[in-house]
Order: structure tokens, then C-alpha cells, then sequence
């Protein structure tokens, strides 16, 4: 079993060459996904076919979309989601 000295990646580079992670707000992600389901809405709203016979639900899941939006959005705000930055 190789050690943490000798392991190495697929490519053959050493671990020490761990790429670092991106520091990216947590509520800018639940507000672009937000957004998505805002757009989504009201596509799906403009489309008459969308909406209509089977697809009646639709809607109804775009606006469930944005309400777990909202929740997320307080819940990250109140500092549960990303303390650091929230």
C-alpha cells in the first residue's frame, strides 16, 4: 500500500500540487438558482403547451423551486449554510 509520499495522481503528478479551492459566496449560488427557476417559470408560463394536459404541474414546480429558493437564502443569510461568509 503506497504512503502519502509516494502516491501520486493519474497524471503522475506529485499531491503536493492540490489545486487550491475557489472562495465563492454561498448566496450568490441559491440566488443564480433562483434565477434559473424564475426563468424557467416563466417560459413555462409563455408556453401554452408546456402547461397544459400532463404537463399542468409544471408551473407548480418552478414555484416550488423558487420557494426552497427563498428558505435557502435565509438559512445561508442567518450564517447555517456557510458561517464564514454568510
Amino acid at each position: 500500500m503506497a504512503t502519502d509520499e509516494t502516491r501520486t495522481s493519474g497524471a503522475g503528478a506529485p499531491d503536493d500540487d492540490v489545486v487550491t479551492p475557489v472562495h465563492v459566496r454561498m448566496t450568490r449560488i441559491v440566488e443564480m438558482g433562483m434565477l434559473g427557476w424564475l426563468v424557467a417559470l416563466v417560459v413555462v408560463l409563455l408556453v401554452p403547451a408546456l402547461h397544459a394536459g400532463d404537463r399542468s404541474w409544471w408551473p407548480w414546480c418552478c414555484v416550488a423551486g423558487l420557494g426552497l429558493g427563498v428558505v435557502s437564502l435565509f438559512y445561508v443569510r442567518r450564517g447555517r449554510g456557510n458561517a464564514a461568509d454568510a
